[in-house]
């Protein structure tokens, strides 16, 4: 099929494997709104900001004793109602003097121009993901950190934090999110320079920095506001996203044309039965933080 903005004898400029190959060089710049910190169970068919996609959680049955003459008791199934809207619609349009020759450059979409445009869409809502999660988070208490201790203040955190989620009994596959500057420091403790994925091939991506203690650890500067450490599971974060699909067209004020790109999502912290409070109307009380994650500051007391 020939596009009208194509030249016939071309036909080179094609959106459809733009999409693709966004998302390939789009994904790895995640780390809150990746698959390690957030699941996509819930994505179902994205198509407008405002469109809301609703999850069902199933109450926890009750185990019952079984003795005669008593046989058992039937339950009937139990859902709690949540809902992810879709609040974001990002967009980014650049004007290019021929969109044919820009693809033919960058197939793979390398060029310096759209390698900016994917940083900056991931940088986006990156950074509405890790605001989605440190808000939902628990709190725990401030690290104290010193030039001499700051190795093993912020290592001990981390094991609060696996405690913490052990108490609750969130499952294995955890992360840590950490700051730049906690990672600098984090480093240095022999457990974490000597984990078994740092310094391997691959483990940059995602912002990956070790596997230590049952955890991934990531690293990100979308740090949200006064957050310095957060731990927890991804099932206990959901992000959706769909991209629009580039479209390509003249510019009405200028004499080029244009390439463009629309990105919905949104994201929320999900509740189960057992951990959260349920109210009386089957919803889930969501001003209360959730016990699948946790975060935690850093006061920094260190020698100028």
């Amino acid at each position: 099929m020939t596009y009208n903005y194509q030249a016939p004898g071309t036909k080179t400029f094609v959106p459809e494997l733009w999409d693709a190959l966004l998302l390939c060089a789009f994904d790895p710049l995640l780390v809150w709104a990746s698959p390690i910190v957030s699941n996509n169970k819930y994505e179902g068919e994205i198509r407008q900001k405002g469109d809301v996609v609703h999850i069902n959680s199933l109450a926890r049955p009750t185990v019952g004793d079984y003795k005669l003459p008593d046989g058992m008791t039937a339950q009937r199934p139990e859902t709690v109602a949540q809902s992810l809207p879709i609040t974001e619609a990002k967009y980014l349009q650049i004007l290019i003097e021929d969109s044919e020759r820009v693809q033919l450059g960058a197939e793979n979409l390398d060029s310096p121009i759209n390698q900016q445009m994917i940083r900056a869409l991931a940088r986006e809502a990156d950074a509405f993901m890790g605001d989605t999660i440190a808000k939902g988070a628990t709190a725990l208490p401030t690290v104290k950190a010193t030039a001499q201790s700051a190795p093993q203040a912020l290592y001990s955190a981390i094991l609060d934090m696996m405690l913490a989620l052990d108490d609750n009994d969130v499952p294995a596959g955890r992360y840590v999110v950490v700051s730049p500057r906690v990672k600098r420091y984090l480093i240095e403790h022999p457990a974490v320079a000597n984990a078994a994925a740092y310094g391997e091939g691959g483990v940059t991506a995602n912002g990956v920095v070790a596997k230590l203690a049952g955890f991934t650890i990531l690293t990100t500067t979308a740090m949200p506001t006064g957050v310095d450490i957060v731990a927890g599971h991804k099932d206990f974060a959901t992000y959706a996203s769909q991209f629009t699909g580039f479209r390509e067209g003249q510019s009405e004020k200028y004499r080029a044309d244009y390439v463009d790109t629309l990105h919905l999502y949104g994201g929320k912290i999900v509740r189960y039965p057992g951990m959260d409070t349920k109210k009386a109307d089957s919803t889930f009380d969501e001003s209360k933080p959730t016990k699948g994650i946790v975060k935690a500051s850093v006061e920094w007391a260190l020698a100028a």
